[in-house]
């Protein structure tokens, strides 16, 4: 790990000026993936703003009837929080099936949007990525890719996003709430928030240099059966193949969202609409997609895991 400096922060406003101000700054809070990342020099940060004491650490209600989950929050406070675990099953079955018990009392909600993808090549600083290294090339194209994606991708990057939180979030249309280093804030769609990789995957989200997240706000509860299902290489502490976080009414229609395929969580207004019929809205998940030999399989695979879920909503 390389030297670096340290300062604590006692505001949202404050903590966004200090990383924007300082070249190759960085937010630390729980610090379960950039830990990691500088350990192994992916990251080498030269200066760490500390955001743990900035009160952010609340579930409040909204005035629309929603709630705002403050971006200190730990994963495992949120999963166990009596108005996510009624309102929002999805979200605390998500942030359940991610990681382990040790991570999720440190890992927070605004961090978690954050993580950066678990591609072998980007963690392996001796293999051309353009992600870690913009121009370098992607070593994943290729090479090895059984977990990589299939939609969404460019020939600079095959990279997912790794993480089944924000799947959840982005079938709850939740917004993510910012603060700039000039004071000023705004609110990002999720649908927005996170960025398809192009010809910079290297950017990976909306977010302006210095800007942090305070909060993610959801919207009033959507009512329906709430259901994730993860598919992966063993039962814990693995990332998905193919994740699908479901909201479906007492009719069958609904909503999906999928993880593990993309850039970013997966959601397409044409698969929504094509519910209950599991095919027509697995084709639309998938359309347009370009799988390597290694991951094709995750295609049908999207269809079987929805299809698992549409069974379980039934039930």
């Amino acid at each position: 790990m390389k030297a670096f400096t340290y300062e604590r922060a006692a505001s949202p406003a404050e903590a966004a000026k200090a990383v924007a101000s300082t070249r190759n700054a960085k937010f630390v809070a729980g610090g379960t993936n950039l830990i990691d990342l500088m350990k192994l020099e992916v990251e080498a940060p030269t200066h760490l703003v500390d955001v743990n004491g900035l009160g952010l650490d609340e579930i409040t209600p909204t005035e629309d009837g929603g709630l705002r989950i403050g971006a200190l929050v730990r994963n495992t406070d949120c999963a166990a929080d009596e108005r996510v675990r009624r309102d929002y099953a999805v979200l605390t079955r998500a942030i359940v099936a991610g990681a382990s018990g040790q991570l999720r009392n440190k890992a927070t909600t605004g961090g978690n949007l954050l993580q950066r993808t678990r591609c072998p090549y980007f963690y392996d600083t001796n293999q051309a990525c353009n992600k870690r290294r913009p121009g370098s090339g992607c070593a994943a194209i290729g090479g090895a890719s059984r977990q990589l994606g299939i939609v969404g991708v460019s020939d600079k990057c095959i990279a997912t996003y790794p993480g089944d939180m924000a799947v959840a979030l982005r079938v709850l249309d939740a917004v993510v709430e910012t603060v700039k280093p000039d004071g000023t804030s705004r609110a990002i769609p999720f649908a927005d928030f996170h960025r398809l990789w192009g010809d910079t995957p290297e950017v990976e989200t909306a977010l302006e240099p210095g800007e942090f997240i305070t909060a993610v706000t959801l919207p009033k509860p959507l009512g329906g059966k709430h259901l994730y299902h993860k598919v992966r290489d063993r039962r814990s502490y693995a990332f998905a193949l193919v994740s699908i976080a479901a909201v479906v009414q007492p009719d069958r229609t609904g909503r999906v969202a999928v993880g593990g395929i993309a850039p970013k969580p997966w959601r397409v207004a044409a698969a929504d609409a094509a519910l209950p019929d599991v095919a027509a809205a697995a084709r639309a998940l998938t359309a347009g997609a370009t799988p390597t030999e290694d991951n094709k399989f995750k295609i049908a695979l999207v269809e079987r895991t929805l299809a698992g879920v549409m069974a379980e909503a039934r039930s």
